[in-house]
Order: structure tokens, then sequence, then C-alpha cells
């Protein structure tokens, strides 16, 4: 991985570790432990180090040893400049020889892949749909940061197992099937044309319509949970029917989003697999059990409080299906790490659950993580599934498309795109999860459609249509002045040119970061930055009309390393690329 901050600190890590020698300290600074900072004005150079960190260790004042190491670096060479600024050295980077080096690392094919994850096995689980309800605006931020995650951590060098944990059993999937059993009359998503896991969520609402005047709806669904489980042939053959329903639509939703597992699993067939796993931590003295027959875990000492494991019945609860599951994953596929995405509501869920399996004796259970992410709303408020209130993923892309699709047709572009339909749905996309992503997991959220899809500002069709511009500038290649030049380095020496290639090479550090704290804003801001950093250059600088064909040409393999990243890096956020808009 290039990073022109790197040799830098080597060299400074060095000179503070002959002052510690020479003080008769036996400690030892790595490179690690030099921190790299851009200057927040170009007049102070390309590179800040601050010293605040050693001052305890060398007992001197940070502006003193900045002096020292400034001191210590040497002559200069050509194009460079050393200073102490305060308590920084700053340093500024030979223009000519850094862009040579930045260009070149942008031809390399693993530029942008830091081997910061290599050899690791993590496996991430999101989306965990109800198969009660189509998937919703919640679903989609859960999804989106989800396969993000995912490809950021495998561009890492990380072997990546995506999992979906489909909840198709539970009362709350009886009460659909109640609903259909009483009113459906034969009725099937195809007779009524609508899409099959919208169907299934229709009859939920249904459902709790029926239970504002029939008192005793709740319990007969209650029964049907009963009967399913029983393993009643009617019952079983109904659920059967309306889960593969359910199931079909979010497949088709996943695949129109982009989102894919590598492998479903399904409550039905696990939730009972924690339950021999209590039973061996009860005979093991982990767990106890009340007069009542349940049985339970203390977690006081870790303030957690107790928690139920077994119902006196003997039946499993959500934990303990959870904690079975788990076990069952790493039996499947040993990993490393588990990365559990699930909403910010669910963090005690994911606590006790870490804990107990850690109790079990599961060494990997330490490196189990929970994403949690904040909530999504609409401007009008709160969704509600029972009051058929929620957003439907499909139903908002497809009212997205429609105003991409009328920009599309105000601005007269529908010849310049091609299939004016394809791009308006990657618009779509392009806006729904640049929107979701640009703001850090934990955050709750207002999603607003009109803001999301401006083709101006910090949003995903601002970005498609940057990939736009520089693929229709490098279309326009042949017959300009850099098909007869060659590719200069150092004539790039301009203000706008310098600033593009450093963020250009900033490219690496960002997804390692991303992925270090699986966060895919962070990308996002990238993105947004290296946008804008390449508008200035653009309006800067002349690139097919350069007044030498050796700086067209090499503007040109600038715009063509912009692209190489932009394109990359869009995909890690999962916007789909636009060479026209």
């Amino acid at each position: 991985m290039y990073d022109f901050k790197e040799p830098w600190k080597v060299r400074i890590a060095g000179i503070l570790n002959q002052f510690l020698k020479d003080a008769g300290l036996e400690e030892n600074i790595g490179p690690s432990g030099v921190i790299a900072e851009i200057p927040p004005k170009p007049e102070l150079g390309d590179l800040g180090f601050p010293m605040f960190g050693f001052a305890k260790l060398l007992r001197k004042a940070p502006p003193q040893i900045a002096q020292a190491v400034a001191s210590g670096l040497g002559d200069p060479g050509p194009g460079e400049v050393f200073a102490a600024e305060g308590p920084y050295v700053n340093i500024r980077l030979d223009r000519a020889r850094t862009a040579a080096s930045i260009l070149d690392q942008l031809r390399d094919p693993s530029f942008g892949r830091p081997e910061t994850l290599a050899g690791s096995r993590i496996m991430v689980e999101f989306s965990s749909p109800n198969t009660n309800k189509p998937l919703h605006l919640g679903h989609l931020r859960n999804d989106v940061l989800g396969e993000s995650v995912s490809r950021i951590l495998a561009a890492c060098g990380a072997r990546v197992r995506k999992v979906c944990i489909i909840n198709d059993r539970g009362v709350h999937i009886c009460k659909s099937m109640l609903a259909y059993r009483e009113y459906g009359e034969g009725k099937t998503p195809e007779s009524e044309g609508v899409k099959s896991d919208r169907f299934v969520g229709d009859w939920y609402v249904k459902f709790h319509a029926m239970a504002k005047t029939d008192p005793a709806a709740e319990e007969q669904a209650q029964e049907m949970l009963r009967q399913w489980e029983q393993g009643d042939g009617e019952t079983v053959a109904l659920w059967e029917k309306m889960r593969e329903w359910t199931v079909k639509g979010m497949k088709e939703t996943y695949e129109r989003t982009g989102v894919s597992f590598d492998q479903y699993y399904y409550e039905s067939e696990t939730y009972r697999s924690g339950r021999e796993e209590v039973l061996k931590g009860l005979e093991r003295g982990i767990f106890y059990r009340e007069e009542d027959g349940s049985v339970w875990v203390d977690l006081s000492a870790e303030k957690l409080d107790k928690k139920v494991l077994l119902r006196k019945d003997g039946t499993s609860l959500y934990i303990t299906q959870d904690f079975g599951t788990a076990i069952h994953r790493h039996r499947d596929w040993p990993f490393d790490r588990l990365i559990y995405v699930v909403g910010s509501e669910q963090q005690y869920h994911f606590q006790v659950l870490f804990t107990i399996l850690k109790k079990l004796g599961f060494d990997w259970a330490k490196n189990l993580f929970h994403l949690s992410y904040g909530m999504v709303n609409l401007p009008e408020g709160k969704m509600k599934s029972r009051e058929g209130t929620v957003v439907d993923a499909d139903d908002l892309l497809d009212s997205l498309k429609a105003l991409a699709l009328q920009e599309i047709r105000d601005k007269d572009r529908e010849a310049a795109v091609g299939d004016s339909g394809e791009t308006a749905e990657k618009i779509a996309l392009g806006a729904l999860h640049y929107y979701l992503l640009q703001v850090s997991p934990p955050k709750d959220m207002l999603f607003n459609p009109q803001e999301s899809l401006a083709f101006n500002g910090n949003t995903g069709p601002y970005l498609q249509y940057m990939g736009a511009r520089i693929s229709s500038l490098i279309r326009k290649e042949e017959g300009s002045a850099a098909v007869r030049g060659r590719v200069a380095p150092e004539l790039l020496l301009g203000d706008a040119e310098w600033e593009l290639l450093k963020t250009l090479a900033a490219y690496p550090e960002s997804v390692a970061a991303a992925a270090a704290r699986m966060d895919p804003s962070l990308l996002a801001a990238y993105l947004y930055e290296l946008s804008k950093t390449f508008s200035r250059f653009y309006h800067d600088c002349p690139i097919l009309n350069a007044e030498m064909p050796d700086l067209a040409a090499t503007r040109l393999a600038l715009c063509r390393g912009v692209l190489r990243v932009l394109r990359d890096a869009l995909d890690l956020i999962c916007i789909p690329f636009l060479v026209s808009m």
C-alpha cells in the first residue's frame, strides 16, 4: 500500500529513538507511534507531525522536540522543506518526485487494497428479516451497511462470509397466517398482481385490524403457533406456502439493491440448537434452575442482571437461539470474527449473548462484535409495521426511480444516457445508498428522498455525475493534444493538481480506516472530498486543451487515476457507476 507519509514516519521515529538512547532510556518508538496529519493551511506544508505525545517520555516541551526533530532530518532534498512550527514538524514534499510515485501506484491493480486483514476469516450477519412482511426502509440501512462493510473488509484482504438469518417462526408469523386463513379465500400474489412479500405483509396489517374488533385474535395466533410447533400438517403447509412467498419477494429486492449472501439460516431450523448447550452449562454449574423448572444465568457480576435461558416448559428464548446459532455457525465455517449488523435497540441483548458464550468457554467469543446502527425515519415520522405505515423498500426505490427519470427528461438527457429507465434505477440506488451510508452507523437519521436525489452537493448522484463527467472526458481523448504527448509527472506542479494527487494517495488509508472502524461513512466522506478536489482541478487546469501535449497527456493520466479510484470506492459503498448521466 503506497503511503507518502510512511517514509517520514520511519525517519522521525528513528530520530526520536536516538534521543531516547542518548538519554539512556530503553523505550522504542515505532513508525506507527508517529502521527502524521495534513496541516490546515497549505502554506504550512504537506505533512505535519505533532510532538505532544513524546513530551512526557523525553521530558521536554513539544516545541523543543519539534525543533530538535526538524534539525535531525538534516538537509532537505530538492523541492523539500523541513520546519518546526510550534509543537509540529512540518514537511513540504518534492512535488515532482511524489507525483511520479503516486501516478505509478495508481497503475498498480493492488492500489486501494491494503492487506491489513490478510488471512483473517470474518463472518458478517445482516438483514435478519421476518417472513411476515416485506423489506422496508429500516432494512435498507441494515442491508447496505452490511454489504458495504463486507466489501470493505474483503478489500483489506479478509475472507468474508455474508450470512442472513431469516426469522420465520413465532407468533408474529402466525398473525399473517391467521388473517390469510380467515380472509384469504385462496388468493395468491399472482391472482392479486402484488409482489409476493408485500402480499404477505398486507395480511399482517389485516391481522392487527382484526384484533381491534376480535379480542380472541391474539389467543388464536398463539394457538396457531402451538399447532405449528406440534407439526400440525395443515398449519405447517400454510406456513411453508407463505414463507416461500415472502422469501421469494425478499430475494428479488436483494438482487435489485445489489445485496447478496453466501448462506441463509432459518430460525425454524436453528431455534432449538441452543437448548443442548444450556443443559451442558447447567451440568457444569454455569447456569442454575429455579424452583419452577426454568433455567437462568446470573450475570450480576458483569452488571447485566439475571437472564432466563429456558422457560419452565423447557422451550428456548431468543437469546438461547442466538448463542446456539453462533456455535452452529462456527462449526460450519470457523471464523476469526463474527460481526452482527443489528439496530442499536439490541445492544443489551448482544452484551448478554457475548458474555454467555464466553462463560461457556468458547474462545472465539471474544471476537464477536455488534455493529450497532441508529433508527432511520422519514420526515413524516416513525414507521409502524402493524399499522401499515412502513415504507416498503421497493415502493421507495420505485418513487426514487420515478423522480430520477423525471430529472433525466427535464434535462433532456434521454438520448445521452441510453436506457433511461436503467439509468434512473442506478441513480435511485446511488441516491439511496449514499444517503444511508454517509451518516456514521450509530447515529439516528432522517431520510429525505428529495434531498438524496440532488445532483449537486454531498449526494450519491453528484458522485455518479463526477464519474460520468470524467468518462466523457476520456472518450474525447482521440484527436486531442493528449494523444501526441507523453506522461511527465514533473509537470504536475500546480496547487490544484497537487491537492488532487495527495487526495488520491490517501485512498488506501481511507479504505483501511473504514475497515478498522467498520464505518463506510469514512469512505463516503473521502469520495465527496475527492470529487470536490477533482472539480477544482477541472476548473483550474485545462486538460485536453492544455498548452503542451505532454501536459495534456499527464493531466489525462491523472483523470484516469481519479476515475479508477472513484469507480472502485463507489463499488465499496454499493453505488452503481455510470459512464453517462
